[in-house]
């Protein structure tokens, strides 16, 4: 026991909402709540402590065109370490970032594998891009290759429509979820609109990505079939600029991503007061930056969600929607300390006093 790493957290630890501890210890990388006997060079942190933060809506190795070099995405994942997210899910990217497991020092990352896309309805270089005729196949072979989880882009503008529309036929979204859960993997999708969300719910979806489209007819759908969603809000504040950028070109599409921003506060609130699951992604990569987890997290009190429910939406629930340990006995010591109760004002996640990550102190 002497010669392991041993850092002492002591002030409040927040294992839970309503479970607060007055000192952790790491030892060997992992959490012990016992002292342990005869330990040299104890490190101490002071403050409170929360588990590392979750952004269960990211994109590392993702940039404005498509797949990044690794040292660019090595760097959007410290940017988010020092930012306290310690576990990600990474909600599609093209590239592969399995080099980033061996690492101890970048964060944890739960794969969603490749974007699958509707054929010319998503970003140039992000997606594979099919037909429904084989979105079974493609959706077997990202889940198979992902972390438990799969990501389609459930709608996009429609040329010739000239406004957002579903990607897939229903029939082909259901048999292709249904070779998901076959597969032991989990279904999210990107949705902007309405009228993608009824069937990719009813096909038995797990989690929607935005949710702007989330209407009062469809919240009692969400909330019974157990449909989670993570607003990226810090992402939808840039709806008004991409709508003046196409209202040249797609005037009826700017109206309604307009519309869909007017309301995303309402939206999201009349979720949670619903019982609809939400949880705290950025949207990182492509065209925002990394590091913004904490300012989703005012986001969605902004919104109207309490404050204790947000922090859990990014800490303590989030873990337990992804299966991954918070502050437990025995579990990777990942943690983040700040200077003052997070559950008193959110505000305070944007200033990390400590970061641990798998026992180290890193920032």
């Amino acid at each position: 026991m002497s010669d392991l790493p041993v850092l002492h957290v002591k002030g409040r630890v927040l294992a839970g909402p309503d479970d607060v501890r007055d000192e952790l210890w790491v030892v060997g990388g992992r959490i012990s709540y016992d002292r342990p006997v005869g330990a040299r060079d104890v490190r101490v942190a002071e403050g409170w402590a929360l588990p590392g933060l979750v952004d269960a809506h990211c994109h590392v190795g993702l940039g404005p065109h498509g797949p990044v070099e690794r040292d660019v995405a090595e760097q959007q994942a410290l940017t988010d370490r020092d930012a306290g997210a310690l576990l990600i899910r990474d909600a599609g990217s093209p590239s592969d970032t399995r080099w980033a497991d061996d690492r101890e020092d970048l964060p944890k990352i739960i794969r969603a594998g490749r974007h699958i896309a509707r054929t010319r309805r998503y970003l140039r270089g992000y997606a594979h891009e099919i037909e429904p005729d084989d979105l079974v196949a493609y959706v077997a072979r990202e889940a198979r290759r992902g972390d438990g989880w799969v990501k389609l882009v459930g709608d996009w503008i429609d040329r010739e429509a000239g406004d957002l529309a579903p990607s897939w036929p229903r029939e082909a979204a259901e048999a292709a979820i249904a070779e998901a859960h076959r597969l032991g993997a989990r279904v999210t999708a990107h949705c902007f609109a309405e009228n993608s969300l009824r069937d990719l719910v009813e096909s038995g979806i797990d989690c929607v990505e935005h949710a702007t489209g989330l209407t009062e007819d469809l919240i009692p759908l969400f909330a019974e079939r157990g449909v989670a969603i993570v607003p990226t809000l810090v992402n939808i504040a840039t709806f008004p600029g991409l709508a003046a950028a196409g209202e040249g070109r797609f005037p009826r599409w700017a109206a309604h991503m307009r519309r869909l921003h007017e309301r995303r506060y309402d939206t999201v609130r009349n979720a949670h007061d619903a019982g609809i699951a939400v949880f705290v992604g950025t949207d990182a990569g492509g065209s925002l930056p990394h590091g913004l987890v904490a300012a989703e997290v005012a986001e969605l009190v902004t919104a109207g969600i309490p404050p204790l429910t947000a922090l859990s939406a990014a800490s303590w629930g989030a873990r337990a929607w992804l299966g991954r340990p918070g502050l437990a006995e025995g579990a990777p010591a990942d943690l983040v300390v700040y200077d003052s109760d997070p559950r008193a004002d959110v505000r305070v996640l944007a200033a990390p006093r400590r970061v641990v990550l798998n026992g180290k102190v890193t920032s």
